[in-house]
This record gives C-alpha cells, structure tokens and sequence, in this order.
C-alpha cells in the first residue's frame, strides 16, 4: 500500500450532511459548523469561497469541486466580499445573523435548501461531521482549501450524488455516505496528481527507491515488529542512510511514523462492530491490549473506549 492509498483509505463518511442548495443573488453562508472536512460541485451558476484569512477569494464555476478543511469558519456568496446574511452552525443549524431559525423558511423539498427553487445557483455540498470520519493524518496532509476544476474533476461521481440526494428511500443514507467518499478520494486523487511537483516530501516518498518501499511494508504488515534495522534490510541500505532518508522525506522518524499509522488503523478498526481491544492490538502490532490502550492515550489524548464512545455517539450508534 502506498503513502497516498494510506491517506486516501481513511475517509468513511458516516451519517454525513449532504445538501443540495438553491440560491439566488444576492446570497452569502458564513459557515462556522467546525466540520473537519466539506466537500462543494458547483452544479449550476457560480460561487466564491472566503476563507476569512486574508487570502482573496477564490472563484467556483460549474463544475468545479472544492474540498475546505476545517474547523475555521468560512464564507460561501454569489460575489466576492459580499458580508454573511445566513451563519451555519453546528449541527447544520441554520439561522439570520441575529439568531431567527431559518430551517423551516428555507426548506425546498428533501434535501433541498435555499432562498428559491428556481435560483441561478444550485451547489451540491457534503460535509464529514465527525472527526473519526476522516483521518488526522489525511486532514494534516491537506492545505486549507483547494479546488480540482471542471473537466478533471469525476463528474460521472457529481451528477450521481446530485441525483441521489434528492432520493429518500431504504438504505439511502448509507448510499450517500459511499458516494461522498468516492468524490472526496477522487477528488483528491486528482488534485494530489495535478500538484506532484510542488507535493510535500511525504507524496514524493512513494517515488523514492528508498522510503517508497518501506511505507508500503509498514502499510501492508503493521503488526510485524519492525525496528529501524529490519526496514533498512528489506529495502537494501544502511541503517544510517536509511534513517536520514525516511526522516528528510516524511518529516519525523520511521518507528514514530510507525506508531501513528498503528494507532490511526486502531482507532478505525476500534469502530467495527464486534471488535475488541485484544484483536485490534493483535492487527495494529502490539503485544497486549494494554500496550495498545496505553500507547493509544499517550498519542491520541482519550482511551481506545473513550475514543469509540465518542465515535459511535456521534453517529448514533450502539
């Protein structure tokens, strides 16, 4: 497995808010719903995206696909600088500036939100709002915002999240969730190939004759036990070199590297139905589930059990 397949196998949206937005000008979101990750389709008109940092707005046409990473808050209008008339809140409450609930007033149908049905802008938004649903190593991977413009984005992937937001039926959210996932990566995918150039040394190292090979063993065998000799070994250098190497590349040493990849394929496989403490240990490469448990808390900041309370609360799960 690669570094990018690694980073790309992470998201699994669950219970994610997919809306489609109908709009006309004039019309600005400020959006302050601490969501880790958001995903826009401009299907019709256009937008601007403000990312409130002093950066100049950027521009969406129809058919660009833009992914924004939070929590900072941001602005979506129909003209650059236009100030916020409606703030989206946690739990995609939404309201006027001064508070008044707009839910019912500005209800368009199933899934469907926004000031006329007829606007000139229609955009298809889908937000991951939960933390475990995308991977931190993923989210640290990523810049604040960026945009794969029409023509290289999936749009075979677009027109059929719009049309299935617009469905109601058995199992549809479960149907939405998949699909998310599948315009989020290959957004990503894209977006990841187009930037190979200016990529950080972690998307060079899958090229490297070196640290390519020895993320692909840590990827595909993290539960052997590894130390900084072994993987040197299998990939055909010396220990020194091969140090020096993975750290210039990946920005922090092999067995730390290591260690967070365990721990973020634990706290993933945590979240399976039927799993344990002892099995996930077993899969990750530790010894015992208390070597897992304490590792775990020591990086993570929370217990393996507290880490799937969290997590399945937060879907509504068992």
């Amino acid at each position: 497995m690669d570094v990018l397949t690694g980073l790309l196998d992470g998201p699994r949206a669950r219970n994610a808010f997919l809306l489609r937005s109908l709009l006309e000008p004039p019309w600005s979101l400020r959006l302050q719903d601490e969501s880790p990750l958001t995903i826009a389709a401009i299907l019709r008109g256009d937008a601007w995206l403000d990312l409130l940092d002093g950066s100049p707005p950027v521009r969406l046409g129809v058919g660009d696909v833009a992914v924004v990473r939070g929590p900072d808050p941001y602005v979506l209008a129909d003209a650059a600088g236009r100030p916020p008339q409606i703030v989206v809140h946690p739990g995609q409450r939404c309201t006027t500036l001064d508070g008044v609930d707009l839910h019912d007033a500005m209800t368009l149908g199933v899934r469907t939100w926004g000031n006329d049905p007829d606007g000139s802008t229609s955009l298809l938004c889908g937000t991951y709002e939960v933390d475990g649903a995308v991977s931190d190593r993923l989210l640290a991977a990523l810049p604040r915002h960026l945009v794969v413009g029409a023509g290289r984005a999936d749009q075979r992937l677009v027109d059929l999240l719009a049309e299935e937001v617009l469905r109601d039926g058995p199992g549809q959210q479960v149907m939405l969730d998949r699909l998310l996932d599948l315009l989020l990566v290959s957004t990503l995918r894209q977006w990841f190939a187009e930037c190979a150039e200016d990529a950080p040394g972690w998307f060079r190292a899958a090229a490297d004759p070196i640290v390519g090979p020895a993320i692909r063993l840590l990827h595909d065998e993290p539960a052997r036990q590894w130390t900084v000799a072994s993987l040197a070994a299998e990939v055909g250098a010396s220990r020194a070199a091969f140090a020096r190497r993975f750290a210039e590349l990946m920005g922090e040493p092999p067995m730390t590297y290591l260690t967070n990849w365990r721990l973020a394929l634990a706290a993933d496989l945590l979240l399976e139905p039927g799993a344990t403490l002892g099995s996930v240990a077993r899969r990750v490469g530790y010894a015992s589930p208390y070597a897992l448990s304490s590792a775990f808390s020591r990086v993570r900041g929370v217990s393996p059990k507290e880490h799937r309370t969290e997590q399945l609360a937060a879907v509504g799960g068992p």
